[in-house]
């Protein structure tokens, strides 16, 4: 081990990882395209775009020119009294590219950020609200189990409260409501009985519930499970009916992760509340938003309040300047092709292990592949045979799963697919 990987192993958590007895890591030098360059000389195909974000693949150009040229203006400035033109050239892309109702943009330097964000608009608004009608205002959440929304505590509070990785918490995390997870896949329809169920919860409980807060179609680390696009149509119908808000979480599924722009539209549907983040600048930086409509922006101060949170890097001019470039790239690209191909291979390649006597299912949809095993994998021997096979894939739990960069060839995705027999 170099002096670098000792010292990591002493002194530097990584994500989900003990100190005591951590993960092995790997050293990287350099990642360029849809490849991850070692500090020993091995070069790895990257299956996982960096955790949904690197859709363009690493080092790209046009990114990098995007960075540089801003870099060369100023890196950061304060969002408090001041703005600047990579904000405001980021938000009317953003605002321009989802549903015309959402015309309001609040950026953040996180996903998790993003989602406390909404959970406090729709709190807020609820709030302001009750001050004008003299009622309880609502300020519990809805949610599906199964699901994934970040790690700070509010997100927390919405992810699956069983394999959500925040049980150890649950004695200070908001009691909010839950319901099962939709059994019915991504192309069938709903089961009537659950939304029944959910109709059920939200007549009980209708003067608390702030918002309803999910996944659309795909539940990521949560379990990533694809779930049916009428089952999302039918709960945002009820959300209507009962006066609740809804709140998309697109962190992971937004920019053409799932075949469509962002996931929301499979149902047709359009959020009170949506929150962006991970693909957003290409990989680059962290960077994230919370989009919402006129009613819930003018809402949350109907009582003389203003929204109350201000992230000290929030809309970092660098971070929203490439934002605002990967946003060009991909819309000037063929990645509707590029994403339907990945998808048709993922289905042939995956298939193939559907009859493993280890697996128990294995699915795809748009640019995500998962072959769920019967038994736990050995994260840190599985990872060894993958790097050993000069590809980089990250599995959890019972998942191996693949999200590469938009960007990959044939032969690299094959490579990546031929290597999950190794975690088999």
């Amino acid at each position: 081990m170099s002096e670098l990987g000792a010292f990591d192993r002493a002194h530097i958590w990584h994500p989900y990882t003990s100190m005591t007895d951590p993960l092995p890591v790997f050293e990287v030098e350099s990642a360029r395209g849809v490849r991850i360059y070692l500090r020993d000389g091995r070069e790895l195909i990257d299956g996982m775009a960096s955790w949904w974000c690197a859709i363009h693949g690493y080092n790209h150009p046009e990114l990098n020119r995007a960075a540089e040229e801003q870099l060369g203006r100023m890196a950061h400035v304060m969002f408090g009294g001041l703005t600047h033109a990579p904000a405001v050239r980021l938000a009317r892309s953003l605002i321009d590219m989802t549903p015309s109702a959402l015309q309001h943009v609040f950026f953040a330097d996180s996903g998790s950020v993003a989602v406390e964000v909404a959970i406090k608009m729709a709190i807020q608004f609820h709030a302001a609200r009750a001050e004008q009608t003299g009622r309880p205002p609502a300020a519990r959440l809805m949610t599906i189990r199964g699901g994934y929304h970040g790690d700070t505590f509010g997100a927390m509070s919405v992810c699956d409260p069983v394999n959500g990785m925040h049980e150890r918490f649950a004695q200070v995390l908001p009691e909010q409501l839950f319901l099962d997870r939709p059994t019915a896949r991504f192309g069938e329809s709903f089961e009537a009985s659950e939304i029944e169920a959910a109709e059920t919860l939200m007549r009980r409980h209708r003067d608390e519930i702030a918002a309803l807060i999910l996944e659309p179609i795909v539940q990521g680390a949560g379990g990533m499970w694809f779930y049916s696009a009428d089952y999302l149509r039918e709960m945002a119908a009820l959300c209507a009916r009962y006066d609740i808000l809804l709140i998309a979480d697109e962190i992971a599924t937004g920019f053409g992760r799932t075949g469509r722009m962002f996931a929301c539209e499979h149902a047709g549907i359009v959020p009170d509340i949506m929150c962006l983040g991970k693909a957003l600048t290409g990989g680059y930086m962290s960077l994230a938003a919370t989009l919402t409509n006129e009613r819930v922006a003018l809402g949350v101060s109907a009582d003389g309040g203003v929204l109350a949170h201000g992230p000290t890097f929030m809309a970092n001019p660098l971070a929203a300047a490439v934002a605002d470039e990967s946003i060009r790239l991909l819309q000037a690209s063929s990645w509707q092709q590029r994403v339907a191909s990945i998808e048709r291979q993922l289905g042939e390649e995956l298939g193939r292990y559907s009859d493993h006597p280890s697996v128990s299912d294995v699915r795809v949809l748009g640019a995500i592949g998962v072959v769920e095993c019967k038994e736990e994998i050995d994260v840190a021997e599985v990872q060894r045979r993958f790097v050993e096979a000069g590809v980089w894939l990250r599995p959890f739990g019972k998942l191996v799963y693949l999200m590469p960069p938009y960007i990959i060839e044939p032969e690299d995705l094959r490579r990546l697919t031929d290597a999950i027999a190794l975690a088999l």
